[in-house]
């Protein structure tokens, strides 16, 4: 294995200085909220991928389109480096952001009317002194911090010697392709930055998933998958049917149906339990839920179904794999309810943790930067923010040390945006390294020496 590039020399106070004046609260308010009210629902993330590379067309970060699909690209920019010195540092942040449809003959078997006509998912606003709306907080608030950190720099003067990746990405949030909901449309993370790293010629040495974590930082992500559990029966025609006393004796499934949620809720509660992962990187505590149950045609009625199925998904910590948690599911209810049924995994997608000592380096940088922006260290971010998937499985995946990082997550004020973009830059700057003479120049060789802030990292 090649050694890494040694740590960088000291940040000079100089330094420090000129990215703090070269950020500006207006501009980074006016920046997330421009890009926030950008509609940019699963799959439609395209106006808001052309919108960020114009931005960074226009402020010279060299802008590249890298996509699956042509209209949901991952859009690629990069700032320094060139010279094969210093470290590279990759940024990414999704476009997508959790919302309804907006097609009525699917959002009406999900939502309430008021829930669909909430505002925030699609729209955001500066209101007494907060942000508001989904795509600010999840996650357009955080792209915007490091595309303003990048310019900072860049408007400070100081060029990095390792290269510096900023990256949007489709996709993040999903969906994933399910029974006849199949196709491209349909696909998520595997069109945006897992797509982006095979495809989009980027070569970090380590990563952070720009997200908010209330200014914590995790390397632990989970994973998730989602099992189908068909239950059997009898379809009996209705003028038939001899009524049964309990509704477990029924020939319809869907009557049993409710024995087997009973069964599946003690076995969700149990796995949360079983699957907690606590280590140096977070404390992972994964859920499971039901996300659908499907049975029977509505106009195709007169006989009941011979099928009623449950979608249970179920979170996956970095020690869990796939195989573990299908036998498991099968013995378990096996031995309530017997034969008569089918537990098949439609999607399947592991989690990871990073290696402390490999990823000792970022986290000393972040670190050192937190405290000099905000006065206080940043520490271990929530178990919450450990028990979800980010963009930063993908890289841990790839054995490249990652971490999910970013500003107050619920009700940012533009003073966390300025932090989280002086956070950002800062510990680019730290990974990275100051590049000698004129920006872009790639001649002169950075100066090594110990880490710029001190290790702060804790063991």
């Amino acid at each position: 294995m090649l050694n890494k590039v040694p740590a960088i020399g000291p940040i000079s106070e100089d330094d420090k200085a000129a990215i703090a004046a070269a950020i500006d609260v207006n501009e980074i308010t006016e920046l997330a909220l421009a890009l926030g009210n950008i509609p940019a629902p699963a799959g439609k993330e395209g106006k808001a991928a052309q919108f960020v590379y114009e931005w960074m067309e226009k402020e010279g970060f060299n802008p590249r389109k890298v996509g699956a699909t042509e209209d949901r690209p991952n859009v690629i920019g990069t700032y320094g480096g060139g010279a094969g010195e210093g470290q590279n540092l990759l940024f990414c942040a999704h476009l997508d952001t959790e919302s309804p449809t907006y097609n009525p003959d699917i959002d009406a078997y999900k939502y309430r009317p008021a829930t669909i006509n909430n505002r925030e998912w699609q729209e955001c606003w500066l209101e007494d002194g907060v942000l508001y709306g989904y795509p600010i907080a999840n996650d357009r608030g955080p792209m915007s911090c490091f595309l303003i950190a990048a310019k900072a720099l860049k408007k400070a003067g100081i060029n990095l010697a390792g290269k510096m990746y900023l990256a949007a990405n489709p996709g993040e949030i999903g969906p994933e392709p399910i029974e006849e909901m199949r196709g491209t449309s349909y696909l998520g993370k595997d069109i945006g930055a897992n797509y982006m790293f095979y495809h989009g010629g980027v070569a970090p040495d380590y990563a952070i998933a720009a997200e908010g974590c209330d200014f914590g930082w995790t390397s632990v992500g989970c994973g998730y998958a989602v099992f189908r559990i068909r239950l059997y029966g009898q379809s009996v025609f209705t003028p038939l049917l001899n009524m049964p006393e309990k509704a477990s004796d029924h020939p319809s499934p869907i009557y049993r149906m409710g024995g087997l949620i009973d069964v599946i809720h003690q076995w969700s509660r149990e796995h949360e339990v079983r699957s907690k992962y606590v280590a140096p990187g977070g404390t992972a505590t994964p859920k499971s839920q039901i996300a659908a149950v499907r049975g029977g045609v509505p106009y195709a009625f007169g006989a009941g179904t011979e099928i009623c199925a449950v979608y249970l998904e179920v979170g996956l910590s970095p020690a869990t794999q796939i195989a573990e948690i299908q036998h498991s599911l099968e013995r378990t209810i096996f031995a309530a309810i017997g034969p008569g049924f089918e537990v098949e995994n439609v999607v399947a997608r592991h989690g990871y943790d990073a290696d402390p000592q490999q990823v000792a380096p970022l986290v000393d940088a972040l670190e050192a930067a937190t405290q000099a922006t905000l006065g206080r260290p940043a520490g271990v971010a929530a178990p919450i923010y450990s028990s979800m998937w980010r963009d930063h499985n993908v890289f841990n995946m790839q054995r490249i040390p990652a971490i999910t990082t970013g500003m107050k997550r619920w009700r940012p004020s533009p003073a966390d945006l300025a932090a989280s973009a002086q956070i950002y830059a800062l510990t680019a700057l730290g990974l990275c390294g100051k590049q000698d003479g004129a920006i872009n120049a790639g001649q002169s060789r950075p100066v090594y020496g110990d880490n710029p802030f001190g290790s702060t990292s804790k063991k």
